[in-house]
């Protein structure tokens, strides 16, 4: 069995997203006045070959806690959808 694990990393509210800005600015210059609180984060998939859901999980927590997300800045999220056979 293998999941794909989709994994949000968004930078904690509290933190300046200074490429928000940036974007929010260029966007206001493009005449969209409508747009607020521009923030941008990350989209990562990965491939877990692992017979259960459960383990699955722990496996993606893991790696999120100790390489993908920033625990200081970052909060992270994700989802495991089942693909199939591991290959």
């Amino acid at each position: 069995m293998a999941y794909r694990a989709k994994i949000k990393i968004t930078l904690r509210p509290s933190i300046l997203d200074t490429q928000g800005k940036a974007v929010h600015h260029a966007l206001e210059s493009l005449n969209y006045q409508s747009v607020a609180g521009v923030r941008i984060g990350k989209y990562i998939e990965l491939e877990v070959a692992e017979s259960d859901e459960s383990t699955a999980s722990r496996i993606t927590d893991e790696a999120c806690k100790k390489l993908l997300a920033n625990p200081v800045m970052e909060d992270y999220s994700f989802e495991l959808e089942q693909i199939g056979q591991a290959n």
